[in-house]
């Protein structure tokens, strides 16, 4: 199962560079990439219902979908922020150097969650090996910037 979730992790990533480029085409197609962002965002829920109708998945739990703070339902805010800065980025910088920079920054802010425990996430403390992990994706995006 684990080998499962490791596969399922890399083929979500690697999907990310190629929606990217395809918002992008849509970005320019449309004039504005909030509006090619919200596009995507629309597309990506008809699907996710498509999903729920067919895999046959019991809704009855989204009432509770109320019961949680605000903070938690501006995760949909975070997400079209992502996407809208990854539509405008990605040309510009190119798809390579945008994802590199997005990665930088997932794993910097990923290490804090998790260092803290912030958002209810289990604490895993940052140790030296981690940081160091960090520095040398930092240097890779220093040395994609020089060519």
């Amino acid at each position: 199962m684990k080998l499962a979730m490791i596969f399922l992790a890399i083929v979500s990533g690697a999907v990310l560079p190629i929606q990217a480029a395809l918002n992008g085409k849509m970005g320019r197609a449309v004039g504005d990439p909030v509006y090619a962002a919200l596009i995507s965002f629309v597309v990506g829920s008809i699907g996710l219902l498509g999903y729920v109708a067919i895999s046959k998945t019991v809704l009855s739990s989204i009432v509770e979908a109320k019961n949680v703070s605000w903070t938690v339902w501006s995760a949909g805010i975070l997400g079209g922020f992502y996407v809208a800065c990854v539509i405008i980025l990605a040309p510009r910088l190119g798809v390579a150097m945008t994802f590199a920079l997005v990665v930088t920054g997932q794993l910097v802010v990923s290490l804090v969650l998790d260092h803290y425990g912030w958002i209810g996430i289990p604490v895993r403390e940052i140790n030296l090996f981690k940081i160091l992990g960090i520095l040398l994706i930092i240097a890779g995006v220093v040395i994609m910037r020089s060519n």
